[in-house]
């Protein structure tokens, strides 16, 4: 048995990893699948998220699963935006978790936003054109009529159709924080890089220079759009499965 830790996305919550988490828990594993703090807040509440709060967020509910398992592994997921959250929370407090997964994630380098990233990975017309600013910036909206050819274009439309209304806004904040890990804190767990090779909102080929970036992580490839958790539940899980430390 163990833990898992799933960290959503931008403008998601915790709910977008459920038939994940049902299939993990039917193997007999514990999973906790938070909404971030500030998301779908008030202006005052969004302006005032930042990574170091939800990193600790993030590392508090890994001590608490490490706890309910008695000291039993626990592994740390963050898809999308929530790779920032997974690096700001190993490197706050590696000890509260064994291994890392960057679902087709930001596991960006020390010193680099991802705001920044997005200027090097150069434009994504489909992607942009569905975002827009609200509260005089502070966050970020989807239009959600056209979300789903950009986040989930080959999952079942049923599963898209039920997801799309939930979405979030999301603080902007945290997209201009630059990264601070370290090989002695975040460097020192054992990491996994989820692939989806069908991602429209963020290419492989910014996955794969993510991963040039930061050496040393297990790749594991899926054919899957930017919702793998809604295209390819399985093969997740069993890629979540297989990050738990021997």
């Amino acid at each position: 048995m163990a833990g898992f830790v799933l960290v959503h996305g931008s403008w998601h919550g915790g709910w977008c990893f459920d038939p994940v988490a049902e299939i993990l828990r039917a193997r007999g594993h514990l999973v906790d699948a938070p909404t971030l703090p500030g998301m779908g807040g008030t202006a005052q509440e969004m302006a005032a998220v930042t990574l170091a709060g939800w990193g600790d967020f993030a590392a508090q509910h890994c001590r608490s699963m490490k706890d309910r398992l008695g000291g039993g592994p626990v592994v740390l997921a963050g898809h999308s935006r929530g790779g920032l959250v997974v690096s700001t929370a190993a490197e706050r407090d590696p000890a509260a978790m064994d291994a890392l997964v960057y679902i087709c994630a930001m596991m960006l380098p020390d010193g680099l936003s991802r705001a920044e990233f997005k200027q090097m990975e150069g434009p994504n017309p489909a992607f942009d054109a569905i975002i827009r600013k609200v509260h005089d910036g502070v966050a970020t909206e989807i239009d959600t009529a056209h979300a789903g050819e950009v986040f989930a274009q080959i999952s079942p439309p049923e599963a898209v159709t039920s997801v799309l209304p939930r979405l979030l806004a999301e603080p902007h904040g945290p997209r201009s924080e630059k990264i601070h890990v370290t090989p002695e804190r975040w460097g020192r767990l054992p990491r996994t890089y989820v692939e989806c090779t069908q991602d429209r909102t963020i290419p492989i080929a910014s996955q794969r220079k993510m991963q040039q970036f930061s050496p040393g992580a297990r790749v594991v490839t899926l054919d899957a759009d930017h919702s793998p958790y809604l295209s390819r539940p399985v093969e997740l899980a069993d890629a979540l499965e297989a990050a738990i430390p021997a």
